[in-house]
């Protein structure tokens, strides 16, 4: 099974890196995901995320103003990324090796979708259900 079965493709949540942590804080609450995709600012930008750790290190422990701070100063910038057509036990394995939550999906520089452990563990429950 490829990345590509799985991930997420539709209704992909971005922001501005220019958008205030407030404006991302209320975008997530509103969507209801855990992370934002950072846009990139120019076609040879990278892509970027933001996901509520970003936000927890640098508000509460780090004691950052929220409406001072801007989406690019806190996000993860390049997110971590890959190829739609690789397996997904590979992805797994990363994942879980790297402690990584969520992996952008991204072809010739331009965002496919995402891949979460969630997904994962969707496919994973479906096959165990079925008996495979």
């Amino acid at each position: 099974m490829l990345v590509a079965d799985i991930m997420t493709k539709t209704n992909l949540t971005t922001i501005s890196p220019l958008a205030s942590v407030r404006e991302a804080l209320n975008k997530m609450r509103e969507t209801k995901v855990k992370s934002l995709i950072v846009e990139k600012l120019s076609p040879s930008d990278a892509y970027g995320i933001m996901t509520f750790k970003n936000i927890l290190q640098s508000i509460v422990a780090e004691d950052g103003d929220i409406d001072m701070l801007n989406v690019y100063d806190i996000c993860s910038k390049p997110a971590i990324q890959i190829s739609k057509e690789l397996n997904v036990k590979y992805a797994a394995q990363m994942m879980v090796n790297q402690s990584i939550k969520r992996v952008l999906v991204i072809d010739n520089n331009e965002l496919e979708g995402i891949l979460t452990m969630t997904n994962i563990l969707d496919v994973l429950m479906k096959q165990v259900q079925e008996g495979k």
